[in-house]
């Protein structure tokens, strides 16, 4: 089942509270446990990739009811219901949520700062024309990895549109650049030299898979518009040039997108053979920096338990 967003969790969250102190990874489990949620859904990731969907939402519903003043932090990590917050449960409510929040002086001051002009002023960016919302169902750190999702996106097809427009020699002159910036070629200069000098037999290039050139991988590179895709005889053809060099390893780079009789076809081989199409390019260039550059940087920072400890 989906999990519930973090104002559905606000209600159990102080319930569990209200029943001992606790911390937030019980909660998160003793809730799981009463939605009978696989292990899966359990597991489940932010789009970042840092932090469980649940832990992350249970953490924003108890950080927002302790800005109601419902929740109390007796110690470090842990936490448990106030007698404000016992007081809302003792009048049975169905449901908590921001807009019950507001209804607490403490958190109305809190949500007046927090849309203040620090959070309106283009919190996230220009192009995605998004700002931290308290009253979606959706948490902040959520909000702002969907942002970055979408920005993302777009400049991966900013990335594709840009290349397609360059002329081929400068299609191979990125492939280089990439390579090398994830590790291959030994340097530049030697990437530069191997990879599009060869012109023979179906291998646009060889490169280096390390510095000692202990091993090579040759390279094939089709910089074509997004509806003409790559089919399995040019995948063919490239893996006969392979054997002809009694090469084991290949990639294929192209910009647009392989067919699936393409893919099927080396998942069979004996050579490791590599298919790059446009869009895991694009991703490999902005992870690797190559084509990009940071415009902007966004640190979320998180309080210090640590720095507030007596001896």
């Amino acid at each position: 089942m989906p999990i519930p967003d973090y104002q559905a969790l606000m209600l159990p969250v102080l319930q569990l509270a209200a029943a001992s102190e606790t911390r937030v990874p019980e909660v998160a489990n003793k809730i799981a446990n009463q939605l009978g949620l696989s292990e899966a859904e359990r597991e489940e990731m932010l789009p970042s990739g840092r932090q469980r969907l649940l832990h992350n939402r249970v953490h924003w519903a108890k950080f927002y009811m302790s800005k109601a003043g419902l929740i109390d932090s007796p110690v470090r990590g842990r936490f448990t219901i106030s007698e404000a917050g016992r007081k809302l449960l003792a009048s049975k409510p169905k449901s908590l949520n921001v807009e019950t929040l507001k209804t607490y002086p403490a958190f109305a001051s809190f949500y007046s700062s927090s849309n203040s002009s620090a959070i309106k002023s283009e919190a996230l960016s220009e192009s995605t024309n998004q700002i931290i919302d308290l009253t979606a169902s959706t948490t902040p750190e959520e909000q702002i990895d969907a942002a970055q999702a979408v920005l993302h996106q777009a400049l991966k097809s900013d990335l594709l549109q840009r290349i397609l427009a360059q002329s081929p020699a400068f299609f191979e002159r990125a492939i280089v650049d990439l390579l090398v910036a994830m590790g291959y070629g030994g340097s530049h200069d030697d990437a530069a030299r191997r990879l599009g000098k060869t012109g023979d037999g179906g291998i646009d290039g060889v490169i280096d898979e390390d510095r000692l050139g202990l091993d090579r991988i040759y390279v094939q590179a089709k910089r074509y518009a997004p509806h003409v895709g790559v089919g399995r005889p040019e995948v063919q053809a490239f893996v006969g040039s392979l054997v002809g060099f009694g090469a084991s390893k290949g990639v294929f780079v192209t910009t647009s997108s392989f067919s699936a009789p393409a893919m099927d076809f080396v998942r069979h081989l004996p050579q490791r053979i590599v298919l790059i199409d446009g869009y895991r390019l694009a991703d490999l260039m902005i992870e690797h920096g190559v084509g990009v550059r940071v415009a902007r940087s966004l640190d979320v920072k998180r309080l210090d338990e640590d720095f507030f400890l007596e001896e």
